[in-house]
C-alpha cells in the first residue's frame, strides 16, 4: 500500500510524497553488441553460442517494446547471464570482467531499471495546485542567459518563486557555450525565446492556468520588399538558415556564417557585422549562413528597415496563441495523457527508441485536470533499493491516477528536480541538481 504524507506549502499549492512498493528485484549480467543491450534473434543466438562457448550459461530473453500512439510495438532479444540478489552486485562484476577476457562486452544491469515487471519500490513528490485558491502564477524560465545552463533553484530564487521543477530536454549536442538552448519552443513573459519544433507538445501558461497542446511556431522577416523564413532563435545556424537571437541569448553570437544585422527596437538596421559579438540591450541580431548570408546583404543594409513577425499556433485548438506579457510556454518531451486517455507521442517527440519507452529513468510530469488543477510530479529513479523510476506507460498511468486530463512528460533522467521555498525536495539520481535549459515555475 502507498504510503503518502502532505503539507500545505501555501494556500492552494499542496506538496504530496509518496512512497510504494519493496525492493524485490536484483542483478545480471546483459551482453551488448555495438553498445546496444537489444537486438535481432539472429544476433541474440550468435552472442548466446559466443558466451557458451567462453564457460558460461546464457538465457535468451524476448520483450516488446509496447505500442504507444505514433510507433508500433516491435519484438527484441536480450542475453543475459546469472540472477544476484540485491546484495551480490559485485558477483555480477566479476562476470563482467571475465567476459571482456573472452572478447564478449556486457554490463551488470539492475533489474528494476528494465521496465520489466517490478514490485518498486516508486518515491515521488507531486505539487498539486488549485487555481481556485491559489493567488499567483505560473511562469516559464530559461535564467539569466537563454545559451547558458541553471539550476531549477538559482532561476526559482531569480523570479521569486514560490516553486518549480525543471523543464524540457535542452540541446547538449551543440557548442559548451550553448547549451542551455531548448530542443523545443520556450515562450518567457509573451517573447519567442527557442521556436517550437513543429507538432511537439508543451505546457501554455497564462497567469494561473495550463494547459497542455501540440504547438507549432512560424518567424519571418520582411526586408527590401522581400520576406524570407527565420529557421531557428537563439541557437546555434545551420548553412542556408537565417537564426534570430534576441538580448536573453546572453552571449556571443556563434562564430558561423558571414553576416549578420543588429536590428534596433523599431526595426532599423543599426550595423552589419561579422559574427560573434555580443548583443546589446533592446537589439536583436540576425544572422545568416550561407545563402541566408547574401540574403542579409541584399535585403537588410544598414539603416534599412526590417520587420520581424512572430506567431504560436495552438494546433488542438487551430488557432494562435496570444503573445502577451503574462503568456509562458514550457516545452515537453513526450505527451502522455490526451483528454483523459494513454497517448504517448514519442515518435512525434523524438523519444522513440528502447531507452525512453521501455525503460524506467527519473521523470519529471506535468499535467492538468479537468478542474483546471495543475499537477507537477517527479518520480525519483536510478536509485537501486530505493526508487525505480518509470516508463512512458508507468508515468501516464500516475498521471491518469493522479487526476490528469491531459499530461506530458519533461525533461527527466538527472535533470529531474523540484524545488519548493528554495529547497530541492526529490533526490536527484546525479547526486547533487543539475543545471538545465529551463523550467516551470509557480510564482507568488
Amino acid at each position: 500500500m502507498a504510503k503518502t504524507s502532505s503539507k500545505m506549502v501555501v494556500p492552494g499549492i499542496e506538496l504530496i510524497t509518496l512512497r510504494h512498493g519493496s525492493n524485490k528485484d536484483g542483478y545480471t549480467v546483459t551482453v551488448l553488441v555495438a553498445g546496444k543491450d537489444a537486438y535481432t534473434q539472429r544476433t541474440a543466438e550468435k552472442q548466446a553460442l559466443a558466451v557458451q562457448t567462453a564457460g558460461f550459461e546464457p538465457v535468451i530473453v524476448k520483450f516488446t517494446r509496447p505500442a504507444v500512439a505514433d510507433y508500433p510495438a516491435l519484438d527484441y532479444w536480450m542475453v543475459r547471464i546469472g540472477q544476484w540478489p540485491f546484495s551480490k552486485a559485485k558477483e555480477a562484476d566479476k562476470v563482467v570482467k571475465e567476459l571482456k577476457k573472452a572478447g564478449i562486452s556486457a554490463k551488470t544491469d539492475y533489474t528494476g531499471d528494465d521496465g520489466f515487471v517490478t514490485a518498486g519500490p516508486w518515491s515521488m513528490k507531486i505539487l498539486m495546485v488549485d487555481p481556485r485558491t491559489f493567488r499567483g502564477s505560473f511562469a516559464a524560465s530559461l535564467g539569466k542567459k537563454t545559451a547558458v545552463r541553471e539550476r531549477v533553484t538559482d532561476m526559482a530564487k531569480g523570479a521569486g518563486a514560490i516553486a518549480g521543477v525543471n523543464g524540457g530536454f535542452f540541446d547538449i549536442h551543440t557548442g559548451a557555450a550553448y547549451r542551455g538552448d531548448p530542443t523545443g519552443i520556450s515562450v518567457v513573459g509573451g517573447r519567442l525565446l527557442s521556436e517550437a519544433v513543429e507538432g511537439r507538445t508543451g505546457v501554455v501558461l497564462k497567469g494561473r492556468s495550463a494547459r497542455i497542446t501540440e504547438l507549432k511556431s512560424s518567424v519571418t522577416v520582411a526586408a527590401g520588399g522581400a520576406q524570407a523564413p527565420v529557421a531557428g532563435v537563439n541557437r546555434v545556424a545551420k548553412d542556408g538558415e537565417l537564426v534570430l537571437y534576441t538580448e536573453e541569448f546572453g552571449a556571443s553570437t556563434p562564430k558561423v556564417g558571414t553576416t549578420e544585422v543588429v536590428i534596433d527596437a523599431n526595426g532599423v538596421v543599426q550595423a552589419m557585422r561579422s559574427p560573434g559579438a555580443k548583443i546589446m540591450k533592446g537589439m536583436r541580431v540576425l544572422q545568416g549562413a550561407g545563402t541566408a548570408a547574401d540574403w542579409l546583404a541584399a535585403y537588410a543594409p544598414e539603416g534599412g528597415t526590417v520587420q520581424i513577425k512572430t506567431t504560436v499556433t495552438d494546433l488542438r485548438k487551430k488557432r494562435t496563441v496570444p503573445l502577451t506579457p503574462d503568456t509562458h510556454i514550457v516545452g515537453g518531451g513526450v505527451g502522455l495523457v490526451k483528454n483523459g486517455k494513454t497517448w504517448i507521442t514519442a515518435s512525434a517527440d523524438g523519444m522513440a527508441n528502447i531507452n525512453m519507452i521501455v525503460r524506467r529513468h527519473p521523470r519529471t510530469l506535468a499535467g492538468v485536470t479537468k478542474n483546471g488543477k495543475l499537477i507537477l510530479a517527479v518520480i525519483d529513479g536510478r536509485d537501486p533499493g530505493h526508487t525505480v523510476g518509470a516508463s512512458y506507460h508507468e508515468a501516464a498511468s500516475v498521471m491518469r491516477w493522479l487526476g490528469a486530463r491531459d499530461a506530458i512528460n519533461l525533461d527527466g533522467g538527472g535533470s529531474s528536480a523540484m524545488v519548493v521555498k528554495g529547497k530541492v525536495v526529490n533526490r536527484p539520481s546525479d547526486g547533487a541538481e543539475r543545471a538545465v535549459g529551463d523550467a516551470l515555475l509557480i510564482r507568488p
